[in-house]
């Protein structure tokens, strides 16, 4: 299920609220600035479908975004927990940072917890499977993905080339809460 816990950006171990409703979801981020909404496919999408059979199955809202907001870019990326590099594909994301762009991913399969740093309040949000996620551009965030990740999404980019971490040298999420795996890490 997804779900957003708040906490005060100095006491990690007890959120100020926790949220599991999509509604109160999207309300909260939408506060900050951050997008949250829930897509559904327009025709099945099976295991092992190819990145177009993915991105063709939620082409509308896709299409819909990218005239919104001025994507130019679209691709579905996974990861699956037999990934031998899935622990330095973890560690990548793990340190706060900002991008340049917005960073904008729709969970197709699995989940992905982004916490995100903004106006002295930590926002951890659990995404899974039907959830997209919006993190505007200089927002402070990091993404944990599990030991034992798995997830395929879509992502949209405005200069995919563009992409690119800047760390803020802040240990801050080190001393909140990791995501535990996800149930669905053993599928195939």
């Amino acid at each position: 299920m997804s779900r957003l816990r708040i906490y005060d950006d100095t006491i990690a171990d007890v959120p100020r609220s926790t949220h599991a409703e999509h509604a109160d979801i999207t309300r909260e981020l939408a506060k900050v600035g951050v997008r949250f909404e829930q897509w559904e496919a327009s025709q099945p999408v099976v295991p092992g479908a190819s990145q177009d059979e993915v991105i063709a199955a939620y082409r509308s809202d896709i299409d819909r975004l990218m005239r919104e907001e001025g994507y130019q870019a679209v691709d579905v990326i996974s990861l699956r927990p037999d990934n031998p590099d899935r622990a330095a594909f973890r560690q990548k994301f793990l340190n706060e940072h900002t991008h340049s762009e917005d960073e904008v991913r729709f969970f197709v399969a699995g989940a992905g917890q982004f916490t995100l740093h903004i106006e002295g309040k930590v926002y951890e949000v659990l995404c899974e499977s039907g959830d997209l996620i919006g993190v505007p551009d200089r927002t402070r965030h990091w993404f944990d993905m599990s030991e034992s990740p798995y997830f395929i999404a879509i992502r949209l980019f405005t200069n995919k080339e563009g992409w690119v971490a800047e760390f803020t040298g802040d240990d801050i999420a080190e001393r909140f809460p990791r995501m535990a795996p996800h149930p669905s890490a053993g599928a195939t």
